[in-house]
């Protein structure tokens, strides 16, 4: 293991393995769905439109994307089977649709979208960079991305509220539950490593996003989680 989480290659299966619990243990987050509908508001603007979810998993980002514009017609993707196999179980649509694909083979998916959003995506992956220049690369001229992500590197109360929280809910929960922690403390570790919000601003732009703009989440995960936005040109 690395010190700021599981290589990459390992970090499907770390998801296959949570899988079964996952929806559990996210919805003991007061503020879980309820933030990711907040990053689909700034994200859309509603009414019929292309979107990838990237990263998806189990499908609660395809769900908050759905309340916002319901109409829209969404490609799902994910690299872990058994994520993707929880959200295919649900209930969706005609409109959406699911693809098992890492964000770096994107088989099977093409542009151009209107929008895209990676919920707790870019610290999973190898090479941050190539990811945004490819996810910009499937947007139409004008289309938005949103990264949902938590970033707590520029803020020392936000580093010590997720350690805090990590240590005394998250992990053992997730050991508890599962019986393996591995995936929360990944999730630890790579949010500490992960950029700051500025630094994750500044990798918006080298990667040709234009207008690149921000906001936070309110109660606990204020300055914690984040919505990152960029236009493509």
């Amino acid at each position: 293991m690395k010190g700021n989480g599981l290589p990459r290659a390992e970090v499907p299966a770390a998801f296959d393995a949570g899988a079964a619990a996952y929806d559990r243990l996210v919805g003991l987050n007061p503020g879980y769905h309820r933030d990711l509908r907040l990053s689909a508001r700034r994200l859309l603007s509603g009414g019929g439109m292309r979107i990838l979810d990237a990263g998806c998993g189990t499908g609660a980002s395809t769900a908050a994307l759905l309340t916002v514009a319901p109409d829209a017609q969404v490609t799902a993707i994910d690299a872990s089977g058994a994520m993707l196999a929880r959200a295919r179980g649900k209930s969706w649509p005609s409109t959406v649709e699911f693809r098992h694909t890492p964000v770096e083979e994107l088989s099977g998916v093409a542009g151009p979208f209107d929008a895209v959003l990676a919920a707790y995506l870019l610290r999973n992956v190898d090479d941050p960079d190539a990811t945004l220049r490819t996810l910009r690369g499937l947007l139409r001229p004008g289309g938005t991305l949103a990264l949902h992500e938590y970033s707590v590197r520029d803020s020392r109360r936000a580093r010590w509220v997720w350690n805090a929280v990590c240590g005394a809910i998250v992990i053992p929960l997730g050991r508890v539950t599962t019986g393996d922690a591995t995936l929360y403390r990944h999730l630890r570790r790579s949010v500490l490593a992960f950029d700051g919000v500025a630094d994750l601003c500044d990798r918006l732009s080298r990667a040709g996003f234009t207008d690149v703009r921000t906001g936070t989440m309110p109660g606990w995960s204020r300055g914690i989680v984040h919505t990152v936005l960029g236009t493509a040109p």
